[in-house]
């Protein structure tokens, strides 16, 4: 019987999907304005992205860097057997925070956006605090 995996694999999980919708959403707006037709060619040739695309390949890439950072240390907790209140709430922050750091960002609210970011670097903390303790 296989066992039921720790919160914060699955969180990882959702961490994915949300990466992913993130690289899905400016690579639609791109087929969006440039076809189909120029989207899966070479590509060689594609005019400028707009503001709003940019800024959401940013938002992508931001994601990506930031799950080079959570994805180990999820990974590192599991493999040591370490699931507590910390790690489970750690997770929790990373996400609820990254959530909310995208919808911040792809619509250009000043300010508010590095909160959030500070609130999922804090979440990663947690983790590896309790993976260094």
């Amino acid at each position: 019987m296989s066992e039921t995996p720790s919160q914060e694999l699955v969180i990882l999980v959702w961490s994915v999907i949300l990466t992913f919708v993130l690289i899905l959403i400016p690579a639609t707006q791109s087929v969006m304005v440039n076809g189909m037709k120029t989207m899966t060619g070479a590509r060689d040739n594609l005019p400028e992205p707009g503001t709003v695309n940019k800024r959401l390949r940013r938002l992508a890439g931001n994601m990506i860097e930031n799950m080079v950072l959570f994805t180990p240390l999820v990974l590192a907790a599991a493999v040591a057997g370490i699931s507590n209140e910390w790690t489970v709430l750690g997770a929790q922050l990373f996400l609820g925070g990254r959530i909310v750091h995208a919808l911040v960002y792809a619509f250009g609210v000043p300010w508010i956006r590095p909160v959030f970011w500070g609130v999922a670097v804090t979440g990663m903390g947690m983790i590896a605090w309790q993976l260094l303790s």
